[in-house]
This record gives structure tokens, sequence and C-alpha cells, in this order.
């Protein structure tokens, strides 16, 4: 019922985003007003405050119909559906302060609006979590399903097909293939649904089955075929999406770009190249690592105390690495090995009985106290809090001819942590699953990711068995 009638369940949506609204605004008044946390000072009326408050409710539906806000978000991650939250109330916000304004209504608490603006978002955001979440529920045991057809059944089929079963709680299910050149399929290793029959069947498909998407998974060479295809599915009110032959060689979350009034893909588009996304980054980065230093400061004194009474040498130890755009920098770490040449240090891997390291230094390496100091890499620049973990000169010459797509981590700034490391691939762990957690981060970047990433570096413990 719920899959035929979409534009029901948006308005419900609405609706409830309205009364969380509304009690977003009863908690800032109770807040403001009555627990007697916050200096009162002179109230208007209650009533002149929830006439606002509805005048506000009001504002960000429209606001968000108008946007699409309320278009079916499936497919999306929670990350997308926060940011639009977000985005919604702020422009929301303004749009309520412009009218303020222009009625002269001066009286309204400045302090009861900002507190309304956040526990609005606070509401909204924990509300929308929690249904999303009970939703992927429903659709893990088989409720609210859609159903999807697959026109075929070769490789990239198959692969879609085999990607869909890993995510039971998008609710979606394959009915079937259509392929021009199968009957059935020679390796059913992994109980594929069955091909019902060829590609010009389709129409007779789509009359007989209750199908909601039917994925174009063809060949290059079958492009003839697509107008058809389009057509038909377009009469039947059916949804279209097309699996390029070539999506090995797009990004996991591709971008369209209009040159010359003719749409091309971006292959390698990067969400830290938006200046706003930069800017909020840098701003944390500069934020988070003044608070780091100044709560570690005590530790680091210690560290340096015990650097210097267990053997000879400098307490920091410089180490150059490759950084945004392939520009080299200085790391800064806690010395945790005896004194050695440079060409040494900068060419030789540490390994697990390493003879190099104090036992001081042993300790500091398998805590990650020695990373300390890379906070004021991240004041300076050099550096963010979360990214790709940055690399010796030397070894990225390796790498770079050893694994693909290697150079794309250095299209960002490298971190103190990553993607990578909050998942436990740190110190003698494999280059070609780093990278590839690299990649999917550099391509998936939101600020809420980065606290994802920071969260769960932290409960997982800095203890790295895998730190020599």
């Amino acid at each position: 019922m719920i899959r035929n009638n979409q534009s029901i369940l948006s308005q419900i949506y609405a609706f409830c985003d309205f009364v969380v609204i509304q009690l977003a605004f009863l908690a800032a008044f109770w807040l403001k007003f009555r627990s007697g946390w916050i200096d009162a000072g002179g109230a208007l009326p209650f009533q002149t405050y929830l006439l606002w408050s509805l005048f506000y409710g009001a504002l960000c539906i429209g606001l968000g119909f108008f946007t699409g806000f309320y278009s079916p978000k499936r497919k999306k991650r929670f990350a997308y559906e926060a940011y639009k939250i977000i985005q919604l109330q702020l422009i929301s916000f303004l749009a309520l302060l412009s009218f303020l304004f222009v009625f002269k209504a001066v009286d309204i608490s400045r302090e009861m609006l900002a507190i309304y603006l956040v526990t609005s978002i606070a509401f909204l955001g924990f509300y929308r979590y929690w249904t999303k979440l009970f939703l992927k529920r429903l659709r893990e045991k088989g409720f609210n399903k859609q159903y999807v057809l697959i026109l075929g059944a070769g490789s990239l089929g198959k692969r879609f097909y085999s990607n869909l079963l890993k995510h039971p709680e998008l609710g979606f299910e394959v009915v079937g293939f259509l392929d021009d050149y199968q009957q059935h399929h020679e390796d059913n290793a992994y109980n594929y649904k069955p091909i019902l029959g060829t590609v010009d069947e389709l129409e007779e498909i789509l009359e007989k089955m209750p199908i909601d998407e039917v994925i174009i998974a063809l060949p290059l060479a079958a492009h003839d075929k697509y107008g058809r295809i389009i057509s038909i599915c377009e009469k039947a009110g059916v949804r279209t999406m097309i699996i390029p032959d070539f999506f090995d060689y797009l990004p996991a979350r591709p971008n369209f770009d209009n040159f010359a009034g003719i749409p091309l893909i971006n292959v390698r588009d990067i969400p830290l190249d938006n200046l706003t996304n930069r800017i909020l980054k840098r701003t944390f980065d500069i934020v988070f690592s003044v608070v780091a230093i100044t709560i570690t400061l005590p530790v680091m004194i210690l560290i340096a105390i015990g650097i210097k009474l267990t053997s000879p040498g400098p307490i920091i130890f410089k180490q150059e690495r490759v950084g945004l755009n392939r520009r080299t920098f200085p790391m800064y770490k806690f010395r945790s090995m005896k004194i050695m040449e440079e060409q040494d240090s900068d060419t030789q891997w540490t390994t697990e009985n390493d003879p190099r390291r104090t036992k001081f230094g042993s300790f500091l390496r398998r805590t990650s106290l020695d990373e300390l100091p890379q906070f004021f890499n991240v004041l300076i620049g050099h550096m963010s809090v979360v990214g790709p973990r940055p690399e010796r000169p030397y070894f990225v010459e390796q790498f770079k001819e050893e694994i693909p797509k290697y150079m794309v981590k250095h299209h960002i700034r490298p971190g103190i942590t990553g993607w990578a490391q909050s998942k436990g691939l740190r110190g003698d762990t494999s280059i070609e699953d780093r990278i590839n957690h690299d990649i999917f981060y550099i391509e998936n970047w939101t600020f809420l990711f980065d606290l994802k990433i920071i969260y769960r570096t932290i409960w997982n413990g800095f203890v790295n068995k895998n730190a020599y």
C-alpha cells in the first residue's frame, strides 16, 4: 500500500515534521521562560510565541515541499537527510527573522529563537534517524518492498544483484532478469532470480508483474535499445535506471556537469572541492586541534620528560610525508626510536621486534600517544583531523605503480585518523584495503562522516596491536 502511495507518505512525513517542530518550540519555551536555568526577562505572552512557531512550522513544511525534501529517500544515507534538515531549518529561520523584522516584532526574545533553532534541528534529526532505522528494520523483515527487474544477465547485471543482496535494509527485491542471449543462468551459485525472457518482452512483463524499477545493465553494444526500453518504462509508469558499462571507472557518487550544453559525467567528483565544505572542514580542524592541544598539553609534557629520561636525542621526530596535491611536509611525532640515519628512517618499515625502538617508544606507539604532535600539523594546515594517513615519498613512489588509484588520496589533506584507521586498518595491514577505504571517504565526505570517524576512533580505543 505504501509503495503505491508515496504522496500520502510524504504528507504523513510533513505532518509529523510539523508536530515535532512544535514540540521543539514547547521545549525551547520551557527552557527559556519556565526552567529557571536562563534569565527569563520580560516574556511576551505564550500565545504570541505560539503563533510565530506555527508560522515557522508552516514555512519549514512549505520550503520542504518546494526543495524536494519530501521526495523518496530510501536510497539515501542518513547523513544526506541530516544535511538537508540543517539546511532547511537555517533557510526557514532566516526567513522567519525577515518576517519578524518586517512586522516589527522586536520584543521576541533572541535567546528564545536561538534555543528554538537548536532544539528544532535536534528533535527533527533524532526523530528522522529513528524513523529511518525503524523503516530499515521493517524492510529487512520483508515489509514495504519495491520490486526490481534487471535487463541484462551478464556480469554487470549479476554484480548489481549480488550487491543488492548485501543491503536488505533498502527493501528492494529482484523479481528476475531479461536477457537476449541466455535462457537460464549457467552458474547459479548465488541463487540468481530466473531469466524471465528477452529484452523485447519487457512490455509484457511490466503488464504482468508489479515492477517498481527497471535496471538497465546491458553492454554498450546494446545502446540502440535504450530509447525503446525507456519509452516502454515511462509508458508503464516505471522508473528506469542505467548502470553504465564503464562504471568501474566512476566514483562511488558520480556527479554530472554541463559543458557546452552537453551533460558530462565527472569521473572524480570530490565534495571537498566545494569551497563551503572546505571552509567548514578547516574551521573544525582549527577548533578541534586547539582544544586537543589544550587538553593533552600536560600529557605531552610528561611524554617529553619520559623521552628525555629514557634515551638521548630530540623529543620531536620530524619526517617528510606526502600530503595535499602531492606536496611534501614535515610530519611531527614524539620520537619512539633511537637516533638513526635519515635515509634509514625514510626507507624502512618498522617491524614487530624492531631493535631501533626504545622501551618507552614502544609504549607510545602501542597507545598512539606518539601521534599527539600532529595536532600542530593540523593547526598549521599540513594535515586535517580526519583524512587518509600520509606516507613517506619513498613508499609513495612504489605504491603508485603497484596499487591502482593510490594517488587519489592526495586530492585532500591527510589526517591524523581516517575511515580505514577507525575500522582497524592500521600498522601492518593491507595497503589495498586502506586505499579503498580512503577513496570511499574522499568521494563520500560529509561533516557528519568526520564526526562518525572521530567517534569510532575514540570508542575503539587508541591501543593498536598492529603498531610497531
